[in-house]
């Protein structure tokens, strides 16, 4: 006689996404459902079967053949994204000037909740946050609305994470998501074309996107640093969207500020005098951001901005090139 454990199914650890989300979850190979096992998930396609382990009541679904990112680095604590710095440093660096700013992440939050409400069939829109590890400027206001279900996503865990994936393919069913926030991201992606089109698949019909992309900064969280965009280039990224509003999210000013800081630390040949010169970067050039406050709503800052950022929907329409170029923004010429 089979022991009574035998006879029961394998019950899958608790989950941190809600089970109205859980059901909407697909193999990120290849898009077929998943069946709950025993510290895993399993895709239901006979001929794929890939096994996905949950770490800590997150599930990790990416798919090694075309990542990056390897599953067992997840399960085995190590770090993914990057090392953790001493305690005392970041402490540190908390108390430094930065010498970022983003005037307009806050407002455009604001905006994007805007429509989502304006979708009036929905009681409780379902957002999809790529990247939140790290919290962007200005996302606490979108967090803090419990009108919203958020589903934030990483390729690290972290305790607002509730699943691990790569953006190149997203490991959720077609049109799920009412809106989608990809805020300093596409720059640590090997193909943000892939990306943005997994972004577009997984949205529903007139779903919401917003993006932050920088143009004119220096390589940070490397080694997983790829991709800058110039104003028109971050529009034809998004060209299956219809824009919303688009412009400036980190100016010149910023940009300058990095340049500064960044070409100081070029003359670091040791961990400590890089950190040396970094905190006299920070604490003599903090100052130069605050230009942008002036410059933003000129239309040369576009030639010159730290990053730009693009909020749209979904259409079923592509912007052409020839229409790209028409919305060119920037100055004209040299003069």
């Amino acid at each position: 006689m089979q022991s009574p454990a035998l006879l029961c199914p394998p019950v899958a650890p608790p989950l941190r996404l809600q089970p109205s989300i859980r059901v909407l979850l697909r193999c990120p190979a290849c898009e077929s459902m998943l069946a709950d096992a025993a510290e895993s998930l399993i895709c239901t396609n006979t001929a794929c079967l890939a096994i996905f382990p949950i770490v800590n009541g997150v599930p990790v679904l990416i798919n090694e053949k075309t990542s990056i990112f390897r599953i067992r680095d997840f399960v085995d604590g190590h770090s993914t994204t990057s090392a953790p710095r001493p305690k005392l440093i970041e402490m540190l660096d908390r108390l430094m000037p930065s010498i970022c700013v983003n005037t307009v992440a806050e407002a455009n939050y604001a905006r994007f909740r805007g429509l989502l409400a304006g979708r009036d069939h929905l009681i409780r829109p379902r957002v999809l946050v790529i990247g939140a590890g790290v919290e962007g400027v200005g996302f606490q206001a979108l967090r803090s609305q419990s009108s919203l279900d958020l589903v934030e996503t990483d390729v690290s865990i972290a305790a607002n994470i509730s699943v691990v994936l790569d953006a190149h393919d997203i490991p959720f069913c077609d049109e799920t998501f009412d809106g989608i926030i990809a805020q300093a991201v596409l720059e640590h992606v090997l193909d943000p074309y892939r990306c943005v089109a997994e972004i577009w698949r997984v949205l529903r019909p007139a779903g919401a996107v917003y993006a932050e992309t920088p143009f004119m900064q220096q390589a940070h969280a490397v080694p997983y640093d790829f991709t800058r965009f110039t104003y028109l280039g971050h529009r034809r990224l998004f060209r299956r969207f219809e824009e919303v509003d688009s412009g400036i999210a980190t100016g010149p000013g910023m940009a300058l500020a990095w340049a500064y800081y960044y070409f100081l630390r070029s003359f670091a040949k040791s961990t400590w005098t890089r950190r040396v010169l970094s905190a006299l970067g920070q604490l003599t050039g903090f100052w130069v951001k605050y230009f942008d406050r002036f410059v933003l709503t000129n239309e040369a800052a576009f030639d010159a901005a730290a990053g730009y950022f693009f909020m749209g929907r979904k259409s079923d329409q592509v912007l052409s090139d020839s229409d790209l170029l028409a919305s060119f923004r920037g100055a004209s010429s040299h003069r």
